[in-house]
């Protein structure tokens, strides 16, 4: 498989809503093939197509190292809750901020065999979901930050300030 080039924020690609995916072909598979590596050497834990340059509504999601989920034509079923916290951004590399989104998420999806599934998730999960999908329809979360956009460097800093309290661990890269 191959790595993918990540578009970065103020790249066109990036505010485009995405194309359904009506057949899973050979092409499709490699794509989702290269976007798992992409998100993996890139220390994400999300990945939608329009970040390696693809107007297709397909991410992959791993928050564990060890789970990978493809989504292809993902919508939201249900959201319930809230979370606050920290994130960040494949196509924003060294920028975090503060974003509320929900703490719970059940999307239906499709996988490569395209067959309909649903997938639950909680906190980062949840979190994950949600950011991804945005991307499908030309969003970033830079549009949700609550306040200023932040350094990730001067956020561990504050980290070892913190004495290891956890308020300053840096964000996970969707």
């Amino acid at each position: 498989m191959a790595l993918r080039n990540i578009r970065i924020m103020g790249d066109p690609v990036l505010e485009k809503k995405c194309k359904e995916v009506k057949d899973v072909t050979p092409r499709i598979k490699e794509l989702v093939e290269d976007m798992l590596d992409t998100m993996y050497e890139a220390n994400g834990v999300g990945l939608a197509a329009p970040q390696v340059g693809i107007l297709k509504r397909i991410v992959v999601i791993d928050t564990t190292g060890e789970d990978p989920h493809v989504l292809i034509n993902p919508e939201i079923l249900e959201t319930a809750g809230e979370q606050t916290g920290h994130e960040g951004c494949l196509s924003l590399p060294g920028k975090t901020g503060i974003v509320t989104r929900p703490n719970y998420v059940k999307v239906k999806a499709y996988d490569l065999d395209m067959n309909e599934y649903e997938l639950e998730g909680e906190e980062l999960l949840a979190r994950a979901i949600v950011h991804e999908l945005e991307h499908l329809d030309g969003h970033m979360y830079v549009e949700k930050v609550e306040g200023e956009l932040m350094n990730v460097s001067s956020l561990s800093s504050e980290s070892d300030e913190d004495e290891g309290d956890g308020s300053g661990d840096a964000p996970e890269e969707a």
